[in-house]
């Protein structure tokens, strides 16, 4: 082996993150080329997950910088909804394997070398009036450097509640919602004022008064889009759901 592809194979064994998928990308800002990375699988000191991915062999991926790949290539893509609340730690049952719920701004499916390690569903979600590169309320996880984009609390909260009816039981919902005493009121009240689902408004208003969580007693109704004065009307698996306004 050429001292050039000896200084660019230790490089890619000693300078990159644990677990970490590799794109064609990656390698070129390596000095990598497709044929050296050709090279390099066929010697087996690169596994090849899909055309333009490839990870380091006995260097199983970890989810945190997988989902860092998944963000260049799926605009908008963050951990929400229930598997956020799980991350932040409201979660009402303890699941072997959760699927884990990704969303994004644009229609997209999740490659299998993802899924078959870390079950997950992508759904495109546009919830809240925003742009899809200044997305209310999502940053990397507990703000450290090198995290995957996360919903904050509030902003899972809502996402979970905008599946009620559709993939997320009301029952489980309203257990966890009696989770979320600490959520601030500030924040929530900015989201649901950009919220463009009347159900998930008034379902959030309605349940955050059934269970008299601290945040509910600070968000006054007026101004924020609950809809018409008439009451919201939903058959689902779970039978009727009726909110008013």
């Amino acid at each position: 082996m050429t001292t050039a592809k000896r200084s660019k194979l230790n490089a890619l064994y000693t300078g990159l993150v644990s677990g970490a998928p590799l794109t064609s990308e990656d390698l070129a800002a390596l000095g990598i080329s497709a044929d050296l990375a050709v090279h390099y699988v066929r010697s087996g000191w690169l596994l090849r997950l899909a055309r333009g991915v490839y990870c380091r062999p006995n260097d199983p991926l970890a989810l945190h910088p997988s989902l860092l790949v998944l963000q260049r290539k799926l605009e908008g893509l963050h951990v929400g909804g229930k598997s956020a609340l799980d991350w932040y730690g409201v979660r009402q049952y303890v699941s072997q394997q959760p699927v884990l719920r990704l969303y994004g701004w644009s229609a997209g499916r999740l490659p299998d070398w993802f899924t078959e390690r870390f079950p997950a569903e992508y759904h495109r979600k546009r919830l809240f009036d925003e742009r899809p590169d200044a997305m209310l309320h999502v940053g990397p996880f507990e703000r450290r450097s090198g995290a995957p984009q996360v919903s904050s609390p509030e902003r899972a909260l809502l996402e979970l509640l905008s599946e009620v009816g559709v993939r997320q039981p009301l029952q489980e919902s309203r257990e966890l919602v009696e989770s979320t005493y600490s959520l601030r009121a500030d924040v929530l009240r900015e989201l649901l004022q950009c919220c463009k689902s009347v159900k998930t408004v008034r379902l959030c208003l309605q349940l955050g008064r059934e269970e008299a969580l601290p945040w509910a007693a600070k968000i006054d109704p007026d101004g924020l889009p609950t809809g018409s004065d008439r009451p919201w009307v939903s058959k689902s698996s779970d039978g009727l759901l009726v909110l008013k306004p």
